[in-house]
């Protein structure tokens, strides 16, 4: 292993509990040992997934929420004793590889709920709540400090928690946590004082305007955090550690709009002055390691950071946190190996957190100490199968309920938290199988039909692998995406069943001497029939670096691309202007709201010029004409104009018996889409 990340596997203690190495493997959505939108029970999908993280050296295990109390029928976590059984056997195995396990608890989200449309229409009509209270009770799971616009469907407020339920809450904390004890449970954490989940709320002035002993003043508004710790140490014995999520600033300059990182903003959260006086408040109160990061869902990729964010985006704050308490404090967001190790190693910090890489890849930490790094394959921050709740204008959360009961699935690694389902075995019959094109989807499927025993030849037309990814990964903040492509060509050459063959184009398929073939040709860009669209460049052709722009750029479609492509031109210093038809950007399901939401924010502060609800008329030499929703025209000063309004599928030839369609060739998507759809085929092959 290379020195430098030595320092992370030294071990450490919380409280009288020693961890073996300082890799903190940080909850996710989706992850609970328990069960997640369905009636709390022992979750074998996830508990099989931590225990592959564990005999692969992860140090410290906290698996995503458990709610206190159910989301879907309203059971107390502590009243399911059968499932505390079923725990304490698995923690025989896990404790069997070294590693420690924190059951993460949650009290609830607050106006953070990610509400979704169907369940919006189902609170806003009253008889519906009603009929629905003893399955959902929108109104429980909403409960707020104070009535609070709910963060994804602002025109629904949140009611006002009770000090009834406050207290059910603290008690279930207590209970709960010591039947995790008994179960042989190394220790809990609370959710949390972090991210705006309800904790939270309670713990911020532009969140909390209760006037009883829960609101007001520093110490009532974290009493909350502050009453569950001390409740479960009554419980549990003052030697039982409890960590707590923590988040060290809210970066938060109004509801729904946050701050970018080196932004000079007021700050309406907890500025970091307030931070070093709660830090301390919670450590006394008797919590034994702060599990830190930044933002909350108003500023949600501080907390969720997409491919924009910095890498190590929240270590100098949490690092500065560390200089006002005695408790372990660990950094999460982003964080990159080398650096975590040498801001362990300088006592800047105790742990590394590291969440979605373990995702993408669950053997990441035994190829870092066995110098494979190029082996491992990267997070690339997508959120597309990970946490893909998506909000827009008109919507609440758009994510489909199949992703919303099944998140910390991955984009690019089918098999996590879907073993069932994706799964390689090896075929019944070795089969030539011909794959077309070696963009994502025809290089996924090569390597999934070369694991599964077939003889695969790819042929790729151009002297350059990755198709149409190439242009989504030119952008500099497409670092992780290039690590990708890197992955997939090294990837490529483990099999000796599978051959390459570059600058190889197949005109006719029926030439080709195979008993299977997949067409992986991709798509095509869409052609707007408007007066001097020849004048504009697609928008692969800039990523691509094929033409060149001049200082103003007129984008045409605020889609993903679009918007990713401006926020590149502004990078450069150049003045993008974003024309959109639809009444948001990036207005489609499948984008995270931390992902859209900071595209969003930034053209908001940066003033970037964005013209919604608007259509191109023609592009003329200097200028663009647009027509907006009320007829009336404008023209736009242009010395270029980006089309980026969408592709449509390009298969080389039609699905028929033994020729089969994947990625953007069968339909136009993102990632997942092709990724997921080449196992869905390869798989039957």
């Amino acid at each position: 292993m290379d020195a430098k990340y030595e320092a992370l596997f030294t071990p450490w203690k919380i409280g009288n509990v020693e961890i073996k190495n300082r890799i903190v493997l940080c909850p996710m959505g989706g992850t609970s040992l328990f069960g997640w939108m369905e009636p709390n029970h022992f979750d074998k999908e996830a508990a099989n997934f931590f225990l592959e993280r564990a005999q692969n050296n992860v140090g410290l295990i906290i698996p995503g929420i458990a709610p206190i109390r159910d989301t879907i029928g309203g059971r107390w976590l502590y009243q399911n004793k059968k499932m505390f059984r079923q725990l304490k056997d698995y923690m025989e195995q896990i404790h069997a590889t070294g590693a420690k396990l924190f059951i993460q608890l949650t009290a609830g989200m607050g106006r953070s709920w990610g509400i979704s449309d169907e369940v919006t229409h189902l609170h806003k009509n009253p008889v519906l709540r009603v009929l629905a209270k003893p399955i959902l009770d929108t109104n429980y799971q909403m409960a707020s400090p104070s009535p609070l616009p709910s963060r994804w469907a602002e025109d629904i407020t949140c009611p006002e928690m009770t000090l009834e339920q406050i207290q059910e809450i603290i008690d279930a904390f207590a209970k709960t946590a010591a039947l995790c004890k008994e179960a042989g449970v190394d220790g809990v954490e609370v959710h949390a004082v972090h991210e705006g989940y309800l904790l939270d709320q309670f713990a911020m002035k532009y969140t909390n305007h209760r006037s009883d002993r829960y609101g007001g003043s520093f110490e009532n508004r974290y009493r909350f955090a502050a009453e569950i710790v001390k409740a479960i140490k009554a419980n549990c014995g003052e030697d039982f550690p409890v960590s707590l999520r923590y988040s060290v600033i809210s970066k938060v300059k109004d509801f729904c709009y946050g701050a970018l990182p080196g932004e000079d903003y007021q700050e309406i959260g907890r500025d970091m002055e307030e931070s070093e006086k709660a830090a301390k408040y919670l450590q006394d109160a008797g919590y034994d390691m702060l599990n830190a990061d930044n933002g909350t869902y108003d500023s949600w990729y501080w907390a969720h950071p997409p491919m924009y964010m910095p890498q190590n985006c929240n270590l100098e704050d949490v690092a500065h946190i560390k200089l006002f308490v005695d408790i372990p404090v660990v950094c999460a967001g982003r964080m990159e190996p080398d650096v975590g190790a040498q801001a362990v190693k300088e006592g800047r910090i105790d742990g590394v957190g590291v969440a979605r890489q373990f995702l993408a890849d669950g053997e990441w930490v035994t190829k870092l100490m066995e110098d494979r790094l190029e082996d491992i394959r990267p997070c690339i921050c997508c959120h597309n199968g990970c946490f893909n709740l998506c909000h827009y204008k008109g919507h609440a959360n758009a994510q489909s309920f199949f992703d919303t009961r099944g998140m910390a699935r991955c984009a690019i690694n089918p098999k996590t938290m879907q073993s069932k389902k994706y799964r390689v075995e090896p075929a019944a019959k070795a089969k030539k199988i011909a794959i077309i094109g070696g963009g994502i989807g025809g290089m996924e499927s090569a390597i999934v039909c070369a694991q599964r025993g077939h003889s695969v030849t790819l042929y790729e037309k151009s002297d350059h692998l990755g198709g149409v990814f190439q242009a989504a990964a030119a952008p500099s903040f497409k670092e992780k995406d290039r690590d990708l492509l890197a992955w997939y060509a090294r990837e490529l050459t483990r099999y000796p069943n599978l051959t390459v063959k570059m600058n190889t184009e197949v005109k006719d398929v029926s030439s080709l001497n195979a008993d299977e073939i997949i067409i992986a040709t991709g798509a095509t860009a869409n052609r707007l029939p408007v007066p001097g669209a020849g004048k504009g460049i697609q928008a692969i052709d800039y990523l691509l670096g094929k033409k060149a722009v001049g200082d103003k750029v007129t984008i045409i479609g605020g889609g993903l691309t679009g918007c990713e492509i401006a926020y590149d031109l502004y990078l450069q210093g150049k003045q993008p202007t974003i024309v959109e038809m639809k009444d948001d950007l990036i207005a489609v399901t499948g984008i995270c709201l931390a992902n859209s939401s900071y595209l969003r924010d930034f053209f908001k502060t940066n003033q970037v010029p964005v013209y919604l609800e608007t259509a191109l008329k023609e592009i003329k030499d200097g200028s663009v004409v647009v027509t907006r929703k009320d007829g009336t025209q404008e023209e736009i000063p242009a010395d270029s104009v980006i089309l980026s309004v969408g592709y449509r599928p390009a298969p080389l030839a039609e699905k028929a018996g033994h020729i089969h369609i994947v990625g953007d060739a069968a339909k136009v998507g993102n990632l997942r889409t092709v990724i997921w759809r080449a196992w869905d085929v390869c798989m039957k092959l």
